[in-house]
């Protein structure tokens, strides 16, 4: 009896972290596709980016709506909101690459974050290994790259912005790890929450990529 009921116990925890995974994977491709058009349509509008205190305060903001709306069907429309709040906010980015001529830049840095997270999240879905040692370590990179942009509005050389670019990838490379584990491991059950920290973690891996591409570009 013991035997069937801790099968039962394993059998209902693989239903649900399966579950969790493809509600997650499948959100993340709708609203990577939903950023997507919204920062064509920036782009074709020739819309100004809306500066480093709007970008923040509407970031915060609405992932904190996120946060809030995260266990009701409300969430799913305040996703697409921050996501798209994202997109608009690349939209200014991209444009400025495409009219400089560096349209391979954007390619590039595109199939850059593609490969990363899929070979991050293949790791992880086929090792199976726990990444939860990885916890304290992004706690500690989260406080320097805070540290490091306060700094940026007062250091303008190449060098801090490269080096700042690839410690943001280190950082959101070991977020999805850590986030994809969680799943794995059951200690993620809410989708949306996972969709949104996939989908940022994607979001500063590709905009990281334009800068070190950009950067390295001589031109």
């Amino acid at each position: 009896m013991q035997q069937y009921q801790t099968q039962t116990r394993t059998l209902g925890r693989a239903v649900g972290v399966n579950k969790v995974l493809r509600n997650t994977y499948w959100l993340l491709g709708m609203t990577l596709a939903f950023s997507a058009l919204v920062a064509f349509v920036a782009m074709s509008l020739n819309l100004p980016y809306p500066g480093p205190i709007i970008t923040l305060v509407g970031f915060y903001g609405l992932l904190f709506l996120t946060a809030k709306t995260a266990n009701s069907g409300a969430g799913i429309l305040s996703v697409f909101a921050l996501t798209g709040f994202m997109g608009y906010t690349l939209g200014p980015i991209l444009s400025l690459y495409l009219h400089a001529g560096m349209g391979e830049l954007v390619f590039m840095a595109l199939g850059g974050t593609g490969l990363i997270f899929f070979a991050l999240s293949a790791y992880v879905l086929v090792t199976g290994k726990d990444m939860s040692f990885l916890a304290g370590m992004i706690q500690a990179g989260f406080w320097v790259l805070l540290l490091m942009m306060i700094g940026s509005f007062f250091v303008h050389a190449p060098f801090f912005y490269l080096a700042m670019s690839g410690l943001f990838m280190l950082f959101s490379s070991a977020v999805i790890l850590l986030q994809t584990s969680a799943i794995v491991h059951g200690g993620e059950r809410n989708y949306i929450m996972a969709t949104v920290t996939l989908f940022v973690s994607l979001y500063n891996i590709f905009v990281s990529l334009l800068n070190i591409l950009g950067i390295m570009n001589d031109d």
